[in-house]
């Protein structure tokens, strides 16, 4: 059984800070990547930034300079840390954990940023 769980969202104002963590527990081997994807309602989930075992990070452009994705892989813990908020980052935050034959996801955790 595996298990991959979010926390650290919550309600913050625009130009503030926000840390999601994901933990990923279970019998889970040989974790490939670790992602965040969002899902503001009306619209489709999307990548927000991504990063390999070995570190290789990507970013989608609306968040790139203001994101910062992160792993501990002796945990199997991912981190994003979210400066300069925006309105337009609110959205349900989910967590992705693939490794070479299963793909996992997280329940997500809201984001809401006021203006």
């Amino acid at each position: 059984q595996v298990q991959v769980v979010e926390s650290g969202g919550g309600l913050v104002q625009a130009g503030g800070s926000l840390r999601l963590s994901c933990a990923a527990s279970g019998s889970i081997f040989s974790i490939r990547s670790m992602g965040w994807y969002r899902q503001a309602p009306g619209k489709q989930r999307e990548l927000v930034a991504d990063i390999t075992s070995g570190g290789s990070a990507k970013y989608a452009d609306s968040v790139k300079g203001r994101f910062t994705i992160s792993r501990d892989n002796t945990k199997n813990t991912a981190y994003l840390q979210m400066n300069s908020l925006k309105p337009e980052d609110t959205a349900v935050y989910y967590c992705k954990v693939e490794n070479r034959y299963f793909v996992y996801w997280g329940q997500g955790t809201q984001v809401t940023v006021s203006s």
